[in-house]
């Protein structure tokens, strides 16, 4: 069997830390699963669980173009379904299966496990996803779900309704969407399962949908033709419509970290950062990824996230509203990660149409950027610490602290470094930004063979 991550949200319910370059799923905050003081992301996690249940090698990550790079820097081995546009679940699980059928060698016979890549879960969870596949084969069902038995009366989540009881599987009798408490202690009463998400599918099944659509059924054809898929969500599209649907119980630990209220409960420590939390605190949480200090003080049941994004101060049993307020905001993402380093914006200005923008850049140690052009603006490099090299229109130019380097709009570069490597970039011209870059290779050989040619 296959495993699919869907990882496409814009992740701004944990804003100001998440937004549009960095979703929720890759801030490191959750403690590893062997319970120490180290901090990863919720992909770094799930990455983790999955290799311990010997799944990681049979797993693509599908996700859009602008975070593949993010992807990489903190799981350098993923496979990745890149996206061509956003277009929901249904669509995402399609292209899922047409990347494991046309690149990963999967056969339409082959079953795929869907799952977020988001959960915070414990083992269990993920021997019980390798069971779908013989659910499947058993049922005769469309797809196979696993559902969640309900700790609690939950009126965040969705439930699965169960029909007969069989050795080892349920029939899916239909779904409740979000219920208030009442109704959420009946549906549990009558054995509900939370739906967490978790569905599996025959390869072929899904492939043999994309011929209703008009669109071809291998991964490079379905890119192509992406835009004339529905935006539709998996739910609607198949599961709703199915016959026949088969569920496994997952009875342990899970939660979906969607808000900062349940974020916090799983943070290792209570104070991130340059922060004082005071002693007359009470279930409060505060992360500063700032360099300024920030001191809280008498708070109570309060979330105080600060980055270069923004300031929240939130109550917890308000945090269900932060994407709401944070649509509020459109200005552009000020610190992003990529798959080779970080890059914090220090100021973007604009005077008589020539814009300006002031960048800090950190390329890890033996990391490489693209070979890339500017059309539209100049750049200039002055190099903090560390050491690399700069490749400019073929010409290497070593680089060190107190080094400053023009790069003119035209002109081919890239850049490497040979130590952990900071340096501050000004952009100056009509376009400034990442949307002002043309790419050429990210093969560092093809890029020395530029300066050898």
């Amino acid at each position: 069997m296959y495993y699919v991550l869907l990882s496409g949200g814009s992740g701004r319910r944990l804003w100001p830390l998440s937004n549009e370059a960095r979703p929720k799923q890759y801030l490191k905050l959750v403690n590893k699963e062997d319970n120490s003081m180290e901090r990863c992301s919720m992909l770094q996690r799930v990455w983790a669980q999955l290799k311990s249940a010997g799944m990681a090698a049979d797993t693509v990550i599908t996700a859009g173009a602008d975070q593949t790079e993010l992807i990489k820097s903190q799981v350098r081995e993923a496979r990745i379904a890149v996206e061509p546009g956003r277009r929901d679940t249904f669509a995402a699980v399609l292209l899922s299966c047409a990347w494991l059928h046309s690149k990963a060698g999967a056969s339409e016979d082959d079953y795929a496990a869907v799952m977020p890549v988001d959960p915070y879960t414990e083992a269990g969870y993920f021997e019980t996803v390798k069971r779908l596949e013989e659910v499947m084969r058993k049922s005769g069902a469309e797809a196979g779900l696993m559902g969640v038995v309900p700790s609690y009366p939950a009126v965040k989540y969705g439930y699965i309704l169960p029909g007969e009881r069989h050795e080892g599987w349920i029939s899916v009798k239909g779904f409740a969407e979000k219920p208030d408490e009442e109704k959420a202690r009946r549906l549990m009463e009558k054995g509900a399962l939370w739906n967490c998400g978790v569905f599996c599918v025959r390869i072929g099944a899904m492939l043999e949908k994309a011929a209703a659509y008009g669109v071809p059924s291998d991964y490079e054809g379905l890119c192509a033709a992406y835009g004339r898929l529905p935006k539709i969500s998996f739910d609607y599209e198949v599961l709703e419509k199915a016959q026949r649907l088969a569920a496994v119980e997952f009875r342990g630990y899970w939660k979906d970290l969607g808000t900062w209220d349940a974020m916090a409960e799983q943070m290792s420590t209570d104070c991130v950062g340059n922060a004082v939390l005071d002693e007359s605190c009470d279930n409060t949480q505060v992360i500063n990824e700032l360099k300024v200090p920030v001191a809280v003080l008498g708070a109570r049941d309060l979330v105080v996230a600060v980055s270069q994004d923004g300031i929240l101060v939130a109550d917890k049993s308000q945090s269900a509203r932060v994407k709401e307020v944070a649509a509020a905001f459109s200005s552009r993402p000020m610190f992003e990660e990529r798959r080779w380093g970080t890059l914090e914006t220090l100021d973007a200005s604009e005077y008589q149409g020539l814009s300006t923008l002031t960048r800090k850049i950190h390329i890890y140690d033996g990391m490489t950027s693209s070979y890339h052009f500017h059309k539209n603006r100049d750049e200039i490099w002055t190099v903090l610490s560390g050491s690399g090299e700069l490749i400019l229109e073929g010409t290497k130019i070593p680089l060190s602290p107190g080094k400053a380097v023009c790069i003119r709009r035209g002109q081919r570069h890239a850049v490497k470094a040979f130590q952990d490597f900071e340096y501050i970039e000004i952009h100056v011209g009509e376009s400034t930004g990442n949307e002002d870059i043309n790419r050429i290779t990210f093969n560092w050989d093809e890029i020395e063979l530029s300066h050898i040619l």
